[in-house]
């Protein structure tokens, strides 16, 4: 299956943006292949996602065939394919400081997720520390928590812990601080549906989640104009192009494309937190 989208497509950066993330046993990247598991309402499935210039080839592997419209949502959503990249050329690309990073890379997309309960709980584990860090936690307690692979296919071999799971289980499960142990808890718990970029707005009622989390969480679910002032890797690119947090309004209503664009031309990108 192929699923076309409008070009410029950097789909290699999509990739390696969710390579470094990638979480133990719920996904892995060989060759320039993503694939994941995935919980869909009729059963698991397995998503192997290839860029090409102009798209994404899908290879999917259903327990029910019933879930197909729903594991080609998730490999849209994922791959960004729904973007509309020359009118984000026409908002940013005259600004002298965002133009040069988007003619640099000008299919650069922000990318999805696939349930907004994940990415809101690899959010939280990613408060305060290194995106490896955090994919080293995310590994630990999926290994401890989600449910396994009837049958395994390659290193895929579990799926995402569910929130019930997170909630049931006792504190050692969970090598962090007491204070993050609770706000995970406390997210699953509240069981939010998190399916639009406006549900994210919920998430700073839940204790020990700030706007950070509630903000990368309506990113990664699709909203075009999310900035993130509290963020260090975002402010550290500003401050290296003389630029401020205030600097940012400008970039309204793409200011989520920004972001990315920061975060692609650090100097030294691998130093940052970003779940």
């Amino acid at each position: 299956m192929f699923l076309p989208t409008q070009e410029p497509f950097d789909g290699a950066a999509v990739v390696a943006f969710l390579a470094a993330r990638a979480i133990a046993g719920v996904e892995d990247v060989v060759d320039g292949t993503y694939r994941r598991t995935l919980a869909l309402p009729g059963g698991g499935a397995i998503l192997a996602l290839t860029p090409r210039r102009d798209g994404v080839e899908v290879v999917l592997t259903l327990d029910d065939p019933r879930d197909e419209p729903a594991a080609v949502a998730c490999a849209r959503a994922l791959f960004g394919l729904d973007a509309d990249p020359l009118a984000v050329a026409r908002g940013l690309g005259a600004d002298p400081h965002l133009g040069p990073l988007l003619a640099l890379r000008p299919g650069l997309r922000v990318p999805g997720v696939v349930d907004g309960w994940e990415i809101a709980a690899r959010a939280v584990l990613g408060q305060q520390i290194s995106v490896s860090a955090a994919r080293t936690l995310a590994g630990r307690i999926t290994a401890a928590l989600g449910e396994p692979l009837d049958r395994p296919d390659g290193a895929l071999t579990h799926r995402f812990p569910r929130p019930q799971a997170v909630v049931a289980a006792p504190d050692a499960t969970f090598p962090m601080p007491r204070s993050r142990i609770r706000a995970l808890r406390e997210l699953a718990a509240a069981d939010l549906p998190l399916a639009m970029p406006a549900d994210a707005a919920r998430l700073v009622e839940v204790w020990g989640i700030g706007p950070w989390t509630a903000g990368y969480v309506a990113l990664r679910l699709g909203d075009p104009d999310v900035f993130l002032p509290g963020d260090v890797a975002v402010v550290r690119a500003l401050r290296e192009r003389g630029l401020g947090i205030e600097d940012a309004s400008r970039w309204s209503p793409w200011r989520s494309y920004a972001v990315l664009h920061l975060w692609a031309n650090l100097s030294k990108p691998g130093a940052v937190a970003q779940a």
